[in-house]
């Protein structure tokens, strides 16, 4: 399919495009890869999608993300840790440098979409991108407007993608070679220097973050979400590697969206048009819509081949664990189109506890389900993060924190009016370690982690007993449908009791020294919901 649509010459001079190379707008999936794989810069898997690396990054850079301090922001964005400023004459050097490096290339591909799938809050984004393949995940990440809307569309937001530019580190005010710079005063995402995908779909992540809960009073949210057949839904808040994406891919349920949601009182929206899942270790038996979706138009990063075929070997980590597939929602069979739901009846926190000590499933109240949100406990997982190789303790606040300008508290005190206005359900759900910590005990199975969330949604878990953890304070199910008995309390699981008390009592430490910067902020009901340290 030849793309038609005129492309908007005014607008993309006023960016800076000088029109000396090839510029290709709007083109279809199958012209992208014809023209990704003529450059050579990537292969067809047996499947149809389209194989690519991404180079010296397979994960985001978090030290190397950049927020421009002005006049908008100074006083608004809660700097430090993830959210590091940079001054704005840097900004422009780096402008500069991507708009002459862009139109130095023979070709660049220029995308319009959208986020948020609620028109009243739906954002316009235009992508310029070095890559056909950048830009087929721009077609797959982001929601595709029609022909009619492109005929009076204007870019409210611009990124410029250009990760063969090495920048020079001192001249622009930054870490290294490669940087990614969000200017809210100019609406435009710099990222040069890395190839990695994720930059991009994070960059439109943390506008949103920024924008919606300040301008629009709607809860931005790191989580997935999915809908029953009685129009129930359910939200799944998680770190990279935890299971969100996997678990709201239920064939029981409609899918919204697997990774960044909007809360406003009417409803819960996607703010994207495709999913972006880990593929490591995938499996038609473990994952069948993840697997099914892995076809033509569909992008595949630093996975190999087995040898002499090409057929994809899910399981080898030879470049990174964070080998990932980024895939429009409609190949997901039960997607909702939009990707809009109601009122969440359920909300799930999910943990890769890799102490091995919290339990797989239990139910939070509400004091403690502000304390668990505002901690946002998990373990950094291999491949996510450069440099990051097996999992490691983290709090990362309302399970996002890299992708939160605001502070913290904002989102907090957000999602505490929506649990007071509401009657929804609370779980935390561990899909990490059981029998022991990372290196002792294993992974909690998939299927049971299915079978505990489908109890919950289910209502099944309501009929049973329950029993409080004594460190934790959770609520832990004695029993829970298509489940061991004996797995449901971690404590059960370890053979040397004794251990498992010193790991949990260290684990509690570890998450009152963490929230002693919080303190301050919070009532004394949230306070009396940490865990009882000795």
């Amino acid at each position: 399919m030849i793309s038609t649509i005129a492309m908007p010459i005014k607008g993309l001079k006023r960016i800076g495009l000088t029109f000396q190379n090839n510029v290709h707008y709007q083109l279809h999936p199958d012209e992208l890869i014809k023209d990704a794989l003529k450059r050579d810069e990537g292969e067809l898997a047996d499947t149809g999608a389209l194989v690519i690396k991404t180079g010296e990054f397979t994960g985001r850079c978090p030290k190397d993300k950049f927020i421009v301090s002005d006049e908008i922001t100074a006083d608004t964005v809660h700097w430090g840790g993830f959210n590091q400023p940079i001054e704005e004459k840097f900004f422009h050097v780096i402008y500069g440098k991507i708009m002459h490096y862009l139109n130095g290339r023979k070709e660049v591909w220029v995308r319009d979409c959208f986020a948020c799938a609620d028109p009243q809050y739906k954002l316009s984004i235009r992508v310029v991108n070095e890559t056909p393949a950048l830009n087929l995940f721009a077609y797959n990440m982001f929601m595709r407007p029609s022909e009619h809307d492109l005929e009076t569309f204007e870019p409210e937001w611009t990124i410029l993608n250009a990760p063969g530019l090495k920048l020079n580190a001192a001249e622009c005010g930054i870490r290294q070679s490669n940087a990614a710079v969000v200017s809210f005063k100019h609406k435009t995402i710099l990222i040069a220097g890395t190839g990695y995908t994720g930059e991009i779909k994070k960059g439109i992540f943390t506008i949103l973050n920024y924008v919606l809960p300040q301008q629009e009073g709607v809860l931005s949210m790191h989580c997935s979400a999915n809908m029953g057949e009685d129009g129930d839904t359910a939200l799944f808040f998680g770190l990279s590697g935890t299971g969100k994406t996997t678990l709201s891919a239920d064939p029981e349920r409609k899918l919204i969206g697997d990774d960044e949601h909007g809360w406003s009182d009417k409803n819960v929206f996607n703010f994207e048009g495709g999913c972006y899942a880990k593929c490591i270790n995938l499996s038609k038996e473990k994952e069948p819509e993840i697997f099914n979706a892995v076809h033509d138009g569909a992008l595949l990063e630093n996975i190999n081949f087995y040898e002499g075929t090409h057929t994809v070997n899910y399981d080898d980590s030879t470049i990174t664990e964070n080998t990932r597939v980024s895939y429009p929602l409609s190949y997901i069979g039960n997607a909702i189109e939009p990707s809009i739901g109601s009122q969440p009846k359920n909300i799930f926190f999910l943990t890769c506890d890799a102490n091995g000590v919290l339990p797989p499933v239990s139910r939070l109240n509400p004091a403690q389900a502000m304390y668990q949100f505002i901690s946002g406990y998990t373990a950094k997982v291999a491949g996510t993060e450069a440099g990051v190789t097996e999992p490691k303790s983290t709090f990362s606040a309302c399970f996002g924190a890299p992708f939160l300008p605001l502070h913290p508290g904002k989102y907090a005190e957000m999602l505490g009016e929506k649990l007071k206005s509401t009657n929804v359900k609370v779980w935390l759900i561990n899909t990490g370690w059981t029998g022991g910590s990372y290196g002792v005990g294993n992974r909690m199975k998939l299927s049971y982690t299915r079978a505990m969330i489908s109890a919950a949604l289910k209502g099944e878990l309501d009929k049973v007993n329950f029993e409080a953890d004594p460190v934790f304070g959770f609520e832990i199910p004695l029993s829970c449908p298509n489940v061991p008995v004996e797995i449901l309390n971690p404590r059960n699981t370890w053979d040397n009791k004794a251990a498992y008390d010193e790991r949990a009592n260290a684990l509690a430490l570890e998450f009152v020294k963490n929230f002693e910067k919080y303190a301050a902020g919070v009532s004394e009901e949230i306070l009396k919901a940490a865990p009882k340290a000795v």
